[in-house]
């Protein structure tokens, strides 16, 4: 059965899509792995608060497109170091801001159920964004870790205390401080996702 998408709205950085009851958002930067810049993050906040409106949607589905010219696929690499300033991450009027915890505090006060859809990397502030979703569906070439220590960045949202919910505290720990990289199926053993496909 071929799901027939309607266009919502056009975005430069995401997609925006709905059918029969389900929005589907899209970051789109696989060229940048869709690392999110300031603009991605407005987009996608815009998209949500429409899903969130729309009596007629009761799922928000949220994946990443793809692949990358490597051929490999992201669902959403963090913040986007090309545009991060010695201030943060700097929009094209050259004002350093991400806003970023206002589209997590959406995410997570959303009335409808959201679904992660992840294949590929899920990494540092993409990887916050899938914990935040209620439900995490990983294909088997999924990649989950953080990245904070490495590039001087920290969680200022709710991913750290999310993940200690979900994973506990000592794993919450080494997830973030060892920025070590875990498979879709270490991921599902640990109850970070809930299936692979």
């Amino acid at each position: 059965m071929q799901i027939k998408w309607q266009i919502v709205k056009e975005y430069s950085d995401i997609l925006y899509h709905k059918t029969d009851g389900i929005a589907k958002i899209t970051i789109n930067r696989p060229h940048k792995r869709n690392a999110f810049r300031p603009k991605t993050v407005f987009e996608l906040y815009d998209a949500f608060v429409d899903a969130r409106e729309d009596p007629n949607i009761g799922v928000v589905l949220f994946t990443g497109a793809g692949p990358h010219t490597d051929g490999k696929y992201a669902f959403c690499a963090g913040g986007d170091q090309s545009v991060r300033g010695t201030a943060g991450y700097v929009d094209e009027t050259g004002v350093p801001r991400l806003n970023v915890l206002d589209l997590q505090r959406l995410i997570r006060s959303m009335p409808k159920v959201v679904i992660a859809l992840v294949a590929g990397y899920a990494i540092g502030g993409g990887h916050v964004l899938h914990i935040i979703c209620d439900l995490t569906i990983a294909a088997d070439n999924a990649i989950f870790g953080q990245t904070g220590p490495k590039v001087g960045s920290f969680d200022g949202g709710f991913g750290a205390s999310y993940l200690a919910r979900i994973v506990g505290q000592k794993k919450a720990r080494e997830i973030w401080f060892l920025c070590r990289q875990y498979t879709a199926q270490e991921a599902l053993e640990m109850g970070l996702v809930n299936c692979v496909v």
